[in-house]
């Protein structure tokens, strides 16, 4: 099986612009080729609660859960979007709370377990 381009983002949450502290709570993956389009988060709220105490969590959640959301084609004014213009305007460049970091690309076999693969790399601890 050949393996295929494909490109993604961190989402990360800044609780404090000022501070520029984050965490990463999810991963954005697109692969043209396979017509594939996937958000997959994880928030951390301890982790998050240790950035900053009064962060608006239930709203950190449905931001991010947006993300997912317009993936799976209940987004919204998004709906009728190609999956490739779905994901240039989730990781266009924002100044809110809830963000993505900046597009890598990389080449797959498998984008769902690449998907795997870069959460487990880049949004979950590490298991001591």
């Amino acid at each position: 099986m050949s393996r295929d381009v494909y490109e993604y983002a961190v989402i990360r949450v800044i609780p404090s612009v000022e501070r520029g502290e984050l965490i990463n709570a999810g991963v954005i993956l697109y692969c043209q080729p396979r017509g594939y389009l996937c958000a997959r988060v994880e928030l951390d709220e301890a982790r998050l609660r240790a950035l900053s105490t009064s962060v608006d969590l239930p709203g950190v959640r449905h931001a991010l859960a947006a993300y997912e959301m317009a993936c799976t084609g209940d987004a919204g004014p998004l709906d009728n979007e190609a999956p490739g213009s779905r994901f240039r305007w989730l990781t266009a460049p924002r100044s809110t709370i809830v963000q993505t970091g900046p597009v890598h690309a990389g080449l797959t076999r498998d984008p769902e377990a690449e998907l795997d693969h870069l959460m487990d790399r880049l949004v979950r601890r590490a298991r001591t």
